[in-house]
């Protein structure tokens, strides 16, 4: 069953991807790269987590992408009917995925870390 449900989840992610970037035609989408990162289906195929990861060139676009996505829904998911055989298509819930955006963060924070150190050890020797 695991094995399924990982399955379904791959499917949907890759499906969701592809109608968010070909089949969205709304204008508040433009210059955001959407991915979806990972969905989580419950066991009984009725509820689907979907986690975004949205870059645009401000914070306001990227809350306007995550939003008309969100107002999307209906439209997703009846795409979905026709590109995924699944017993019950599952309602979807969009969550933003800020790993990314955290992980670029961490990087830089240990960056600036590791280039005090250097500086550290320049003025030292």
């Amino acid at each position: 069953m695991k094995i399924k449900m990982e399955r379904v989840n791959s499917e949907l992610a890759k499906q969701i991807t592809k109608i968010i970037a070909d089949d969205i035609k709304d204008p508040r989408m433009s210059g955001a790269i959407v991915g979806v990162t990972k969905v989580y289906t419950t066991p009984d195929l009725k509820f689907a987590k979907v986690y975004l990861s949205i870059f645009a060139q401000s914070e306001e676009a990227k809350t306007e992408a995550y939003h008309t996505i969100c107002r999307s829904k209906t439209f997703i998911r009846n795409m979905l009917k026709d590109k995924v055989q699944v017993r019950l298509l599952p309602e979807l819930t969009f969550l933003i995925d800020d790993s990314v955006d955290y992980s670029i963060k961490i990087d830089k924070i240990l960056n600036q870390i590791h280039s005090e150190d250097e500086s550290k050890d320049d003025s030292e020797a």
